[in-house]
């Protein structure tokens, strides 16, 4: 069954300034890795760019979200942290606040399925009012 993940993110600055440069200018590359890391399926893209970062999904214009879908949950993990990924990734303070509550959510959809950023955000929501269920989870949990 194909995994969804959606994630946000409160960048430091805006994305056309300096401090967030050298992330904006990475995006095209880390978004070819995922397009063809086994177990990709979809990601979300602005209307506008082949990027998500200029979407406003919150009322916080510094909020950023990130959506995909991919075959499994392991293709995913092998994405975020056996890749290229990597690299960009564990330089995130650079660019981004540290968040205060969990900032990623995981849950299964049915083949064919793309996700909605409402759909996203509301299983981020129920995560942290509820914790992990099959409905909403994270990389930690055996769903």
């Amino acid at each position: 069954m194909p995994l969804a993940q959606f994630n946000i993110a409160e960048a430091l600055a805006p994305m056309d300034s300096p401090v967030m440069a050298d992330f904006v200018n990475n995006i095209d590359r880390l978004n070819a890795l995922a397009d063809d890391h086994k177990g990709f399926i979809w990601r979300l893209k602005s209307d506008d760019a082949d990027h998500a970062y200029d979407i406003q999904a919150y009322e916080n214009e510094s909020m950023i979200v990130n959506m995909s879908v991919w075959e499994d949950k392991q293709s995913l993990f092998e994405f975020v942290y056996q890749s290229g990924h990597v690299e960009i990734f564990k330089r995130k303070r650079e660019w981004f606040s540290k968040m205060a509550k969990i900032h990623m959510v995981l849950w299964y959809v049915d083949d064919g399925h793309i996700p909605t950023i409402t759909e996203g955000k509301e299983r981020l929501e129920h995560l942290w009012e509820h914790g992990e269920s099959k409905y909403a989870f994270t990389f930690k949990s055996d769903y």
